[in-house]
């Protein structure tokens, strides 16, 4: 995996993984927010532009609408969120992975 292949925004980060992208909460966004209780996010097949509401989080010190860093459609989530939201509050920020997209362009992607 190569370094360059991550980009990070305030809230979130996105790997290219040479075929999706896959997008999870930073250790900022869970810092900022405290344990997270519960988490709406997208299913699959549906298309998102860049500035959307993409991910709904409630936890202890906020409510937050997470937007789309790129525009794309939402190729697979994190199953193990609907068991257990706790997976979002993982200390390792690329265990804490939420959705990934395809369907992006790539100049969006090296804009981050």
């Amino acid at each position: 995996m190569k370094k360059e292949c991550l980009k990070k925004t305030d809230n979130l980060w996105v790997l290219h993984n040479g075929k999706e992208y896959v997008i999870g909460l930073t250790n900022k966004a869970q810092n900022d927010l405290g344990k997270i209780s519960f988490a709406s996010v997208p299913k699959v097949g549906q298309m998102y532009n860049k500035g959307e509401t993409l991910i709904e989080l409630e936890a202890e010190k906020a409510t937050s609408e997470l937007d789309s860093p790129l525009t794309g459609t939402v190729a697979s989530v994190n199953e193990k969120i609907a068991e257990d939201v706790d997976v979002l509050n993982d200390e390792d920020e690329l265990n804490a992975w939420v959705l990934s997209l395809n369907d992006v362009e790539e100049n969006e992607f090296e804009a981050l």
